[in-house]
C-alpha cells in the first residue's frame, strides 16, 4: 500500500496491478483484490498525471501559448 500511494513506477506514468505485481512478486490479481480491500480504485484518481515524452514541455507550451 506504501508504494502505491507513495511511489512512483519507474516505467509510466502511474501504477498498473500488473505493474506493481511485477515489481513485488505477486500475481496482478492479487494486488487488485489488495486494493480493492482498502478501497483504492486508481482508475478513477483525479490527479495529473507528467507525460513520459521528452518533448512534453515544448509541446505544452506551444498548445497552451505561454
Amino acid at each position: 500500500m506504501r508504494r502505491t500511494l507513495e511511489e512512483k513506477p519507474l516505467r509510466g506514468t502511474h501504477w498498473s496491478t500488473r505493474l506493481m505485481a511485477e515489481c513485488i512478486g505477486l500475481h496482478h490479481s492479487q494486488v487488485g483484490r489488495i486494493w480493492n480491500a482498502h478501497g483504492l480504485k486508481l482508475h478513477r484518481v483525479r490527479y495529473f498525471k507528467l507525460s513520459t515524452d521528452p518533448r512534453f514541455v515544448e509541446k505544452l507550451r506551444e498548445v497552451v501559448g505561454l
